[in-house]
């Protein structure tokens, strides 16, 4: 009936015989033929645990459902041969995935309505071909973010907030099987000598998972996804994360090649800001781009990307991201763009900003430009270079002119909230200045940021260059304007 995917049987032997002695002991069928009670009709109002019945009733038919779905995984795994599966169409696999539920309902007399059919084959689709309960989640496009807290506490972040969602896992045997299929297949392993790992999903959403006994209460899961759509400048004014005329300025800005870093927290918008900052770049420019996790989505014609690559089982083969970069340097590359700088690659990427790769870009974690600022100095001393503060500020002066301020607002809306220009050196501090600035004004009834975008009133320090090379910006932009 559907001998096309399974196993032989010699293959099935071992398993079918041991899946017998288990069934002997407790089978699904039992639980079937059980009686049920039926309440007595009553006369009276219907009472607190009579309102709850229905409640209990769905509940009881869910887990019954999941029992159902556990026990058809397990008769898959001794029925299918997995590995022809990697190659099988999809529409044969659901065929034989529907065909062998069909027989296994039989067999144990249990009766599902249409729509639990459905969901249990895509259930049980999902479980062999897929990653199991969150194949939904990385589907739904208004999901950026699932957050697993052990097996029974999935949150997913929808438009800035985070709120739980109705899907668990089976147990934790069930959460690491998803943990380890996920890993295996990127070449990566995760056990208790190795309790966390970084990977990247098919898709290019990030991974990142820790396991026991480092984590306590069950293993913890974060995946940022990957978004398929690239939000353009036009998209980002639209949203309101910034406006037209400080869309104009940083076109100007990147234009002219000057050197950019996008600063923010975590989910602040980096990445998309990155991504929407490189459009304004020409098309006949040679780009080098380095990250941890490939993420960028540059639509250029000249891109090479790279990406960093962490030691193996026994410790060697690592490429980092510095290692990545000094090599870029000897490829001839017009702009350098790195995913963010968060190490000793710091230093490689403030000398290839001062010497040559003018508009080369890169993000950094920071709560402003001025922290950004102390954050670059703190990077430069963890990398072990000795050398004098002033020295180190003048090299970070010379090579930064325009940090970008990303922040992620309480009520999860994303926004530029500062553009600022490093303008140079006075004495032994950095001198930089507000151009564009997010004005808060207050909260709306239901928590909502009230404020507006402006200019400071601060002419650009680069007015000059722009006009230079033809983008001259009119004084009217810089002036400070009224809420819209």
């Amino acid at each position: 009936m559907f001998s096309r995917y399974k196993k032989s049987e010699t293959q099935k032997a071992a398993p079918v015989a041991a899946a017998a002695a288990q069934g002997a002991q407790a089978t699904p069928e039992s639980k079937a033929t059980k009686p049920v009670k039926t309440a007595a009709p009553v006369q009276k109002p219907a009472s607190r645990a009579a309102q709850a019945a229905p409640v209990d009733k769905e509940r009881r038919r869910k887990e019954r459902l999941s029992e159902i779905k556990v026990e058809m995984h397990k008769r898959l795994l001794e029925d299918l041969n997995l590995s022809a599966l990697e190659t099988a169409a999809e529409k044969d696999l659901r065929s034989e995935i529907s065909d062998i539920t069909a027989e296994f309902l039989a067999d144990q007399g249990l009766v599902l309505n249409r729509d639990e059919r459905i969901t249990l084959n895509q259930d049980l689709y999902d479980e062999v071909r897929g990653l199991g309960p969150l194949e939904p989640l990385l589907k739904d496009e208004s999901v950026n973010d699932i957050l697993v807290n052990g097996p029974q506490q999935i949150f997913v972040e929808r438009n800035g907030k985070l709120e739980l969602s109705d899907i668990t896992f089976k147990d934790e045997k069930h959460l690491l099987r998803i943990i380890d299929k996920i890993v295996s297949a990127v070449g990566r392993r995760v056990d208790e000598s190795n309790p966390y790992v970084d990977a990247r999903l098919k898709d290019g959403s990030r991974f990142n998972a820790m396991v026991p006994p480092v984590a306590v209460d069950g293993s913890l899961v974060s995946i940022r996804k990957f978004k398929k759509e690239k939000l353009a400048i036009d998209d980002l004014v639209r949203f309101g994360a910034f406006t037209e005329e400080m869309a104009a300025y940083l076109q100007a800005a990147v234009s002219t090649r000057l050197n950019v870093i996008v600063s923010g927290g975590t989910g602040s918008g980096k990445t998309t800001t990155l991504n929407a900052l490189s459009s304004f770049i020409d098309n006949s420019e040679r780009i080098l781009t380095i990250e941890d996790t490939a993420e960028l989505q540059l639509q250029q014609t000249h891109v090479g990307r790279m990406e960093s690559r962490p030691a193996n089982v026994e410790g060697k083969g690592a490429v980092t991201q510095r290692d990545c970069l000094r090599n870029a340097l000897r490829m001839r590359p017009d702009r350098i763009i790195v995913g963010e700088t968060r190490g000793e690659e710091v230093i490689d990427m403030l000398q290839a900003m001062n010497t040559g790769h003018d508009g080369s870009m890169t993000t950094i974690h920071a709560n402003s430009a001025r922290d950004g600022v102390s954050r670059l100095e703190n990077m430069i001393a963890m990398a072990g270079i000795e050398m004098p503060l002033k020295a180190v500020r003048s090299q970070i002066s010379s090579a930064v002119n325009l940090i970008v301020q990303a922040s992620r607002l309480q009520d999860g809306s994303r926004r530029m909230v500062s553009i600022t220009e490093v303008t140079g050196m006075e004495g032994d501090v950095i001198s930089m200045q507000e151009v564009f600035r997010f004005q808060r004004t207050g909260l709306t009834p239901d928590n909502k940021i009230i404020g507006h975008f402006t200019a400071t009133g601060v002419r650009s320090h680069y007015s000059e260059r722009f006009r230079m090379w033809g983008y001259d910006l009119p004084p009217s932009l810089f002036e400070p304007t009224n809420p819209r």
